[in-house]
């Protein structure tokens, strides 16, 4: 029997199937679509802000509520306990994400339209390393942001990590971090390129155990042709002994 790493590695080199070369096509559409939807969207409320304030983070800018005087709103809040200033500016994470996503758009069209089951384990790991980057960082920015206050701020607050998801109380502010649509069709992405892997390698596996399994039966039955053969000759000699 071959060895099986070597028969995965012949694997590795099959085309995808037509009908896996179609779906990570499609697959596309969402990545795209997220560049005009919010990924996250960070909101408080208090008595003094009924209404509440919030900030949306996109793929490439950061944008306040009510055409952006949410920002300048936040950003006060934030002077009277020492945050620093939100600014886009600070947010370097929002000039390699478009990049990023373009990057996996075209490797995606490349391995629908070329691509071996090989290249979609490259593609895999690659959509993998980016959106578990991009996670840390966000979270790496929120614990920067309230750990690194100014200790000549008016107000004295202890170093805090703002809420990453969910809700959570901070002095008079109830404040929410939750993922939008922008994440959601990044999601679907990327659960389309892993399931695509993931049924690739499966019915790998499966054709794999069928063709040993047929393998196995031809090489019992080629062994036991001889054997039948060198029965039915000492039979028939048998037959014709006794004839005699």
């Amino acid at each position: 029997m071959k060895n099986p790493i070597l028969a995965f590695y012949d694997y590795l080199d099959r085309p995808l199937a037509p009908k896996s070369r179609v779906f990570l096509a499609l697959l596309v559409v969402p990545l795209l679509a997220s560049f005009w939807f919010p990924l996250w969207r960070i909101s408080m409320e208090a008595p003094q802000y009924r209404n509440g304030l919030w900030l949306d983070i996109y793929s490439y800018t950061i944008q306040g509520g009510n055409d952006g005087q949410h920002l300048s709103e936040i950003n006060t809040l934030n002077h009277y306990i020492g945050m620093r200033h939100l600014d886009i500016a600070d947010f370097s994470d929002l000039d390699w994400l478009p990049f990023a996503f373009g990057i996996l758009v075209l490797l995606t069209l490349r391995v629908a339209a070329i691509g071996k089951v090989r290249t979609l384990v490259d593609l895999s790991v690659l959509v993998g390393y980016i959106l578990a980057f991009a996670g840390a960082r966000f979270v790496y920015q929120l614990y920067t942001y309230g750990h690194d206050l100014d200790p000549r701020a008016p107000f004295h607050v202890e170093p805090f990590t703002p809420v990453i998801i969910g809700t959570k109380q901070i002095a008079n502010f109830t404040t929410h971090s939750w993922p939008q649509e922008g994440t959601y069709l990044i999601t679907v992405f990327a659960l389309g390129i892993f399931g695509t892997l993931i049924w690739h390698l499966v019915t790998g596996r499966r054709d794999a155990v069928r063709a040993a399994r047929a393998k196995e039966s031809d090489d019992a039955a080629k062994r036991a042709a001889p054997d039948a053969a060198r029965a039915s000759e000492a039979s028939a000699s048998d037959d014709a002994e006794a004839a005699s």
